[in-house]
């Protein structure tokens, strides 16, 4: 008898909804066309079916100007945010407050002298968002890049909502050797780690998992790093098409998992997948 589990914390956050339920409001709303400033959220799936109702993807402001404009949930530079205020009609604010809640504090950290670091993934979008509330803040992916840092009197921490608790720990370690003082504000988001702990528990127990999931999000491909350490027959798909039948040969227990932008529907219809091709 096979069993399939899904882990006790796993899919669209709180965020995620939030941004859904605004983009879906202004597409029923139909009045003038509506575009997202880059993807609302990290799942190709989702943006796909979005376009298909009519919300575009654009690059920068003045590819919407005179039309209704979304900003990611990743959030977006001030500088992008005032260009998208000052030419499109409307302007609708979908940054997830948890990512609001880390440009807030490199903020107020900048502002109180500190020289502040960002932890998390050069060039991701809701890095690159935050760095400019910080004049001068620098990007930290490792324990190596803390400790090539140079001295530093004061250095103050602020994290990518979606990093691992292990590498702010380990960047904090290193950095408590090149700096006199250091503030940190935790600011990885309580969904986030949930579903890392959730996974990492049904990952010990599972033979075989599945995570749901944009091979573009950062969250979703740390959940399927978890889960590999702890399951070496772990795959990452971003839908139930992807399935294939061999990954579940022998399994007696298999384990769903979602990143934090997988709708439900998109979980429920992996799983159903699944129980057709392990025999449930």
């Amino acid at each position: 008898m096979v069993e399939i589990r899904v882990a006790s914390e796993a899919g669209a956050c709180y965020g995620v909804e939030r941004a859904l339920q605004m983009v879906e409001a202004a597409a029923d709303e139909r009045a003038g066309r509506v575009h997202t400033l880059g993807p609302l959220i990290h799942n190709p799936r989702v943006v796909a079916g979005l376009e298909e109702r009519g919300v575009t993807v654009v690059s920068s402001p003045e590819e919407a100007a005179g039309d209704a404009l979304l900003l990611r949930t990743h959030g977006v530079t001030p500088d992008e945010e005032a260009r998208a205020r000052s030419l499109c009609s409307r302007v609708l604010d979908a940054t997830c407050p948890f990512v609001k809640k880390v440009h807030l504090a490199a903020e107020r950290l900048s502002t109180e002298g500190y020289q502040v670091v960002v932890v998390g993934e050069a060039g991701h979008p809701e890095v690159e968002a935050t760095l400019p509330h910080a004049p001068g803040a620098v990007v930290i992916g490792s324990a190596a890049e803390a400790a090539a840092l140079p001295h530093a009197r004061k250095v103050g921490v602020v994290v990518q909502t979606t990093a691992r608790r292990a590498l702010l720990a380990a960047v904090v370690g290193e950095l408590l050797g090149v700096a006199e003082e250091v503030r940190v504000v935790n600011t990885i988001c309580e969904a986030t780690a949930g579903h890392q702990a959730a996974a990492d528990e049904l990952a010990r127990e599972a033979d075989v998992m599945v995570v749901i999931g944009g091979r573009n999000s950062a969250n979703t491909t740390r959940l399927a790093e978890i889960s590999a350490a702890r399951c070496p027959r772990t795959h990452h798909v971003e839908g139930a098409d992807e399935l294939c039948p061999s990954w579940f040969e022998g399994a007696r227990v298999i384990g769903i998992t979602a990143g934090a932008s997988t709708p439900a529907s998109q979980i429920e219809a992996v799983r159903e997948r699944i129980a057709e091709l392990a025999g449930e």
